[in-house]
């Protein structure tokens, strides 16, 4: 016989390999049956931290992560994260106590009103179908990309199972994947062949679709461009990738990239969200260009795109390259050369995505953030995740530094317009791809606001780097607020010592006030040592990034 947790505990087990938690008492014998079974949870120190460090290690790994606390206050601390996951999409179980049968205690709250009120699914379990519900949390999860929070009333954990379906069942079959029908994908290959600025946008969803995303691209002579998660999607790596890189789309577009990408006549669109960074708040692209959107979801994802086909990013890329191939003749054969010939041109200067290279000091004599990042571009291996917290900073790694790959950028916080995701992002990326040196961002507020699960990426990191955007303000609220009058005092934070504070939790440290002081870290780079090393950077806040102008 085992406990309702352990049956949980197995069934969870047979299909996740990562669990991000914090033990209270509505969740202790779940914890504990984990831990009997081999799956310790990873802990953290937070619990808004362990959902994050699900989200984010699923956005690396592709793979489905468990988050676990307890009730009323432990879960209450999750609602951050689970309204981020549920807006992405991303998948998650996260397992939590509950009131108890007999009825609600003084400390417990309407969990399932909150967690559909931030868009995740909610599931209880009983003493008889535990294996079963678990089981459906999963199919629920991965089906509908969504994360479900998965209830355990307080009276049952430690009960016996009673039911007949035994942890090692077979999950459902998963759900078909949608597709284009050959009709669909001919007239959009028609389309495409007939657009005189075609343009191929790619966003998260479309990771799977990327050789034949970039197949279709090179045959037109298209112009690319992506999400800020996707960036690197379209790297040029060899003569034959013969498309026009335009870099990312939206706010965080080059100027003279953002122009070629509002010049387009017809942007397809798979597996990008088109929320307001990728949209520039309206002003990306053209209102006279057609926008076709190819994506999972049921519906377009916004009321700007012209047709929208519900479709697995791959499948539908797959079945447009090759009605493109077969549809292209004569007439369309010295434009699409023409095109190939400019793109491959261009990729040799790249001068289209050229950023200001900014200055060492900003003139109220703080580090000028762009050249900063120019610094840190060069001095960083290329294989690295950069993890972005919320803020104004984000600017700033967002467009000036290279990525070796799409889905290298980890940006948890932007669906939902938060801050102080950071630490425990970075510790779900550093679980979720160990072979990638992490390299997270922060501002000092979402630092301060985040920083109990400095400890957790410190302890789960070999080895790691911290970058410290430290203006000395809520950088956002200043250029929004500030800027029209409203009072500085409240956005303002006194200088706040986070390489004093980090090293005190074992890493390494270095305040930097000027690129000379980065020596240390370089040095620690090239001789490739353990541990995590944390840059403290005295930057200045009156620099504004490009895409915080819209929001002026």
């Amino acid at each position: 016989m085992i406990s309702v947790s352990e049956a949980i505990a197995q069934t969870l087990a047979q299909h996740v390999d990562a669990f991000f938690g914090l033990m209270g008492n509505g969740n202790a014998y779940f914890v504990d049956a984990l831990e009997r079974i081999g799956q310790p949870i990873i802990e953290v120190r937070h619990e808004v931290a362990t959902v994050a460090s699900a989200d984010a290690y699923y956005r690396v790994s592709g793979k489905l992560a468990v988050a676990t606390t307890t009730y009323g206050a432990g879960y209450t601390n999750t609602l951050t994260a689970l309204a981020e996951a549920a807006q992405a999409g991303i998948p998650m179980v996260l397992v939590v106590g509950d009131e108890p049968g007999t009825g609600r205690r003084p400390w417990d709250v309407d969990q399932r009103g909150l967690a559909e009120s931030v868009g995740a699914r909610f599931l209880t379990v009983t003493r008889e179908d535990a294996v079963r519900v678990t089981g459906e949390a999963l199919t629920v999860a991965w089906d509908e990309r969504v994360p479900v929070v998965l209830s355990i009333p307080y009276d049952i954990p430690a009960a016996t199972y009673s039911g007949t379906e035994t942890p090692q069942h077979e999950l459902p079959a998963v759900a078909p994947k949608p597709s284009l029908n050959e009709a669909q994908a001919a007239d959009i290959a028609r389309q495409l062949l007939l657009a005189d600025r075609p343009l191929i946008l790619a966003g998260r969803g479309a990771k799977q679709a990327r050789a034949a995303l970039r197949a279709l691209a090179a045959h037109l002579g298209a112009g690319v461009a992506t999400s800020a998660p996707a960036r690197g999607l379209f790297n040029v790596e060899q003569p034959s990738d013969t498309f026009l890189d335009l870099g990312v789309c939206g706010g965080f577009a080059a100027e003279q990239s953002a122009a070629e990408i509002h010049s387009a006549d017809l942007v397809l669109v798979v597996g990008a969200g088109l929320n307001q960074f990728t949209r520039a708040l309206g002003h990306a692209f053209s209102p006279q260009a057609t926008l076709i959107q190819v994506d999972l979801k049921n519906e377009a994802t916004h009321d700007s795109v012209t047709n929208f086909y519900s479709s697995d990013a791959a499948l539908a890329a797959t079945a447009i390259l090759s009605h493109t191939r077969r549809l292209t003749n004569e007439s369309h054969t010295a434009t699409l050369e023409a095109r190939r010939e400019a793109a491959s041109s261009y990729s040799k200067t790249n001068e289209l995505t050229q950023r200001d290279p900014g200055q060492e000091v900003a003139p109220d004599g703080r580090l000028d953030p762009r050249g900063l990042m120019v610094q840190l571009n060069e001095a960083l291996p290329r294989e690295r995740t950069v993890i972005v917290d919320g803020g104004h900073f984000i600017g700033w790694p967002n467009t000036y530094l290279d990525l070796p790959d799409a889905d290298h950028m980890v940006m948890v916080g932007t669906a939902f317009q938060s801050i102080g995701l950071g630490f425990p992002s970075a510790a779900g990326a550093v679980i979720g791809r160990p072979d990638s040196l992490p390299v997270l961002f922060c501002g000092d507020g979402g630092g301060l606001m985040g920083i109990a699960d400095a400890e957790t990426f410190i302890r789960l990191t070999q080895r790691g780097v911290v970058v410290v955007i430290n203006d000395g303000a809520y950088g956002a609220e200043v250029h929004q607020y500030v800027s029209k009058g409203l009072a500085e005092r409240p956005v303002l934070i006194p200088d706040v010592n986070f390489a004093g504070m980090l090293e005190a939790l074992g890493a390494r440290s270095s305040i930097i006030r000027r690129h000379s002081d980065l020596a240390d870290f370089e040095r620690w780079l090239a001789l490739d040592e353990d541990g995590v090393f944390v840059l403290d950077c005295r930057v200045s806040k009156d620099i504004v990034a490009p895409y915080m102008r819209e929001f002026m």
